[in-house]
């Protein structure tokens, strides 16, 4: 068998010794003697000399005698102290067989976190499988910052200085840092599960759906939280009362407002417009005296102490007469009485103490000798207030005859007579006021002295 001569070139490790490999055998032998790293033994039971002794052995005497070379040392002699030519280097295997490893540094990343895709990617390293099958896994150490010495003697430094010095950037504050669920994979499995579900609502006044020691809350759970929050029935109904009360108030509130109020305004209104008509009619000469509908105007009345003027109609119906501003003279059927211009006679007028213009609302501040102006197509009738029935019950209807009882009059003559509810905002009575004509005065000679005072 030919020896094999591998590639050598002069000058590397010193001359090329020809008689190595010439022996028959040799070549054989020294490539049996290399250490096989795939198939090597567990640490301390190496087969080969050069790992079970602290130092390797030293070379055989008969080493270069056996290939035809000069004779070596005896046996009891050894080499200087040192490593072999080759030596089993189990980090540049592991070089070789995954590349060039990084050295560990003091900054160490922070561990992902535990999930299905994280454990299936750290089992795939085959590094790592059976350490992990071994023991269980646990988070990195916190790299510990290095302790600063600052002599007593040296100054302090300047902030700004030191900030200028140092371009290092400030490291963020960590955030808070998840501990890995201790236990198997299925615990494990359980958690990631558990982060996947939906997360409490982050709007303020929004309910939250974790209990108290901060696991979120099961479907179950949730149910049951969604069934206690609502409202029981007797809530929702009083709930429905009180919200019917507060309608009602509101309706009420508009009601009286409505009475009290606007009522008066619109009577107002309307009864100013009537005024302004009847005078028109009365200048263009389209009216003239003697019977007239109901609900038709045909005189005004003036009470200077109540600053108070109102057209007069004809009958006392509510909604044609009264309800509109207007002052109503008792003329339908038994309840007729005499109009102004008669001889003798009562002329009897009604009107609202409240609301729809109230025109009669003081009338029981009148006093004996206050005067009352009936304004005609024709004249002036002026009027004293002789006499007052503070109550009287609706039904007597004696109050406005001829020669009215309790009024003071005791024959008849031109008499007026003014009625109207008691107390006020009620209509249970009526008040009763009485007077007696003074005067008769014609358009043409003017207004009287009482309205032009």
């Amino acid at each position: 068998m030919t020896a094999l001569r591998p590639e050598h070139d002069p000058g590397q490790d010193g001359p090329y010794e020809q008689h190595a490999y010439e022996a028959t055998g040799a070549f054989e032998a020294a490539v049996d003697q290399l250490a096989d790293p795939l198939n090597d033994p567990l640490p301390g039971q190496h087969a080969s000399p050069w790992l079970q002794a602290e130092n390797p052995p030293a070379k055989r005497a008969d080493t270069g005698a056996a290939h035809g070379g000069q004779p070596q040392a005896s046996q009891g002699a050894q080499e200087p102290q040192g490593p072999p030519r080759e030596w089993y280097d189990p980090e540049g295997y592991e070089r070789d067989w995954y590349g060039q490893q990084e050295p560990v540094t003091a900054s160490l990343p922070q561990p992902l976190p535990l999930n299905d895709e994280t454990v299936g990617l750290r089992t795939a390293d085959p590094r790592r499988t059976a350490d992990r099958a071994m023991t269980p896994p646990t988070p990195p150490p916190r790299p510990e910052a290095e302790p600063q010495y600052v002599s007593e003697y040296a100054p302090e430094p300047d902030a700004d200085s030191t900030a200028a010095a140092d371009p290092r950037p400030e490291p963020a504050e960590p955030g808070p840092r998840t501990d890995p669920p201790a236990g198997g994979r299925a615990e494990r499995r359980r958690a990631a599960k558990g982060r996947g579900r939906r997360r409490a609502d982050p709007r303020p006044g929004a309910r939250s759906e974790t209990v108290p020691d901060g696991r979120p809350l099961t479907r179950v759970e949730a149910r049951r939280a969604a069934r206690a929050a609502k409202d029981s029935p007797a809530v929702v109904a009083s709930r429905v009362v009180g919200e019917l009360f507060i309608s009602l108030g509101v309706l009420m509130l508009l009601f009286v407002t409505y009475q009290l109020w606007w009522t008066n305004v619109r009577a107002d209104q309307i009864a100013g417009n009537e005024t302004h008509k009847i005078q028109d009619d009365w200048a263009k000469g389209d009216r003239k005296p003697g019977a007239f509908e109901p609900g038709q105007g045909f005189a005004i009345i003036h009470i200077p102490k109540l600053d108070v003027v109102a057209p007069i109609a004809e009958g006392t119906s509510k909604e044609k007469v009264l309800d509109r501003g207007m002052v109503g003279h008792y003329g339908d059927g038994a309840l007729r009485t005499a109009m102004p211009s008669a001889a003798k006679g009562n002329f009897a007028l009604a009107g609202h103490r409240n609301t729809h213009g109230e025109p009669f609302r003081y009338i029981n501040k009148l006093h004996k000798g206050d005067p009352i102006v009936v304004e005609t197509q024709d004249a002036y009738y002026t009027y004293v207030m002789t006499s007052v029935l503070p109550q009287t019950s609706p039904s007597n209807v004696s109050v406005i005859g001829p020669v009215p009882p309790g009024s003071g009059f005791t024959k008849p003559g031109r008499y007026i007579t003014l009625t109207t509810c008691t107390p006020e905002f009620t209509s249970t009575y009526r008040l009763i006021v009485w007077g007696k004509m003074v005067d008769e005065r014609p358009r043409s000679k003017g207004k009287p002295d009482a309205l032009v005072g």
